[in-house]
């Protein structure tokens, strides 16, 4: 079971297991669904709906700032990962949940133009199929604009 490490009280550091975030993408995508997104983020409710899920399929109780955190991490994956998937030679191993990559050139082409992708050659990520569902309407960028499932079928 994950826990916060630190004093009762203080701000500790959160450990998410796959389980943890399989329960808060569920919410998430749901709440995605109905439209429950606010101005600069998610409706109030949306974040007390995500704790109790998280505590009541998991055991573990989160913070809403617990929560922000781990959105941000989802919302990293997606910007790199779409970035890299909406270009030729890459695409997404739905079986083994991370990139596929044309070849060694290829990839190597593309870190030296883009350095924060590197980590994520053999990164595995769970639930991009959530992931790309919330974040895709996030991250448009203008006429053409192509969410992650788009790029993966191309």
């Amino acid at each position: 079971m994950a826990e916060a490490n630190g004093k009762k009280g203080s701000r500790g550091y959160l450990t998410w297991t796959p389980d943890m975030d399989t329960a808060l993408l569920a919410v998430l995508v749901e709440r995605h669904n109905n439209g429950d997104h606010a101005q600069n983020g998610w409706k109030p409710h949306v974040y007390n709906a995500c704790i109790r899920h998280v505590k009541d399929t998991c055991g573990v109780d989160i913070t809403k700032d617990n929560m922000t955190a781990r959105c941000k991490t989802f919302d990293k994956h997606y910007e790199v990962i779409s970035k890299i998937l909406a270009q030729s030679g890459f695409g997404w191993d739905w079986e083994n949940n991370k990139l596929s990559i044309d070849s060694e050139d290829v990839w190597s082409k593309y870190v030296e133009a883009n350095k924060a992708a590197g980590s994520y050659k053999t990164k595995v990520v769970m639930n991009w199929d959530q992931i790309s569902t919330i974040y895709s309407k996030d991250h448009a960028t203008g006429e053409g604009a192509k969410t992650a499932a788009e790029c993966v079928q191309e």
